[in-house]
């Protein structure tokens, strides 16, 4: 009898993280490591929000909470709906989840049986595909390709629609690419959803406020209304707010799906962290100021990073509307050898001979279902970005 799970055989553990650890291995051994992996941003949690969690511990609010949220959030996370997005939830339809990732999986373990399918655009954040295959459904991609901007289009979805499809999980803008769907692009898309009453949409809004130029965010619940009974809009602090340490996920939804999730999360973690809960309370009813001069560091950093890889011989980088990442096509170099005699015959060959040449981390695109790309994080100093940058367009240059 086998000691270990066999569901485990279904999954890989996460190669953004696999590509952060081994880039802190190597500093560590005294390695000039520039790690570009991480997706978390390079400022500090703000001071208000600092202090909120102070004054939570202070006061004694270190016990027990509610499963899935203290009412204080609930409320914060609801008028923040309203205020954000026009969208009107009641703290029963909300759930808090230790980030969310935990919100994501609560809802595949609550709603997927044997057989469900779940349609993901690809490129994709490497957890998604993996939460489904953990929680006994199957993961059906559609290809986004750069060619399309890394967006899919209403006939590729409508394609993909089975009688067995369950969710439609919607990330804009985007982990990997940043791509960012605008509200006519979304429309298309509610358009075919609205045609298929079987199928649910799980919508990854966590890079909401890190939009830039022209770009407007829209989630789907707001473009089109009809949705708003089969729709889970997961959302969190950890990009915007800088807190990724502090766990915070959440979602709105119909209340039927909210205490199902409950249920998974009272018998796996229980409530997130009471003091994580104060700080977040404060950080969506607080100040928002912050949120505009940081957008505009992240779109400097873009620009920066865009416009020094497209020097690169063999990339490609498109400009993306959001996020803090870019995902560059590496077509051009496939095939050729890099100084160290390194046949560079995929990206994920490609993301290692860049670590081990020039000490620059990057996450291969295969891990984001989508190839030959590599994904950049730019949630880091500009001159750490221009360096890594200039290490990378060399490294291109020396391929033959």
């Amino acid at each position: 009898m086998a000691f270990l799970s066999a569901t485990l055989d279904r999954v890989k553990p996460s190669p953004t993280i696999a590509v952060t650890t081994k880039a802190a291995e190597l500093k560590a051994a005294g390695r000039d490591i520039i790690g570009l992996g991480a997706g978390e941003p390079d400022f500090d949690t703000p001071d208000n929000i600092k202090a909120a969690a102070v004054a939570a511990i202070a006061a004694g609010k270190t016990k027990y909470t509610a499963v899935d949220g203290i009412p204080e959030l609930k409320q914060a996370i609801c008028a923040k709906f309203k205020r954000d997005n026009a969208l009107d939830y009641t703290p029963a339809q909300v759930t808090v989840g230790t980030g969310g990732k935990q919100v994501l999986y609560n809802a595949f373990m609550a709603t997927l049986n044997a057989g469900d399918e779940v349609i993901i655009p690809a490129p994709y954040w490497v957890s998604y595909p993996d939460m489904v295959l953990l929680a006994g459904g199957t993961p059906v991609t559609i290809e986004a390709t750069l060619a399309a901007d890394f967006k899919i289009t209403a006939d590729q979805l409508e394609a993909a629609i089975t009688p067995a499809t369950k969710w439609f999980l919607f990330n804009s803008p985007s982990n990997p690419t940043g791509a960012g769907y605008s509200w006519d692009e979304l429309k298309a898309l509610t358009d075919v959803l609205l045609r298929h009453p079987h199928v649910w949409v799980m919508t990854d809004d966590m890079y909401e406020h890190l939009a830039y130029g022209n770009f407007k965010f829209c989630t789907p619940a707001q473009v089109e209304p009809r949705l708003y009974d089969r729709t889970l809009t997961v959302n969190g602090v950890s990009k915007a707010y800088a807190m990724t340490g502090w766990r915070i996920g959440y979602a709105a939804g119909p209340e039927m799906l909210i205490k199902a999730m409950r249920k998974v999360q009272s018998q796996s973690t229980s409530n997130p962290c009471s003091v994580s809960q104060y700080a977040a309370v404060e950080a969506l009813n607080g100040t928002q100021d912050f949120l505009a001069p940081n957008n505009a560091l992240f779109e400097r950093r873009r620009d920066l990073v865009v416009d020094m890889l497209n020097q690169a011989p063999g990339v490609v980088c498109p400009r993306p509307e959001g996020a803090f990442y870019v995902y560059p096509s590496i077509a051009g170099c496939i095939g050729k050898t890099s100084a160290a005699g390194v046949l560079i015959d995929n990206d994920e060959t490609f993301a290692a001979a860049l670590l081990e040449e020039t000490g620059v981390a990057v996450v291969f695109g295969a891990a984001f279902g989508l190839s030959p790309n590599f994904r950049v994080s730019y949630a880091t100093s500009d001159a750490a970005l221009e360096e890594a940058c200039k290490r990378i367009v060399g490294f291109c240059k020396s391929l033959n």
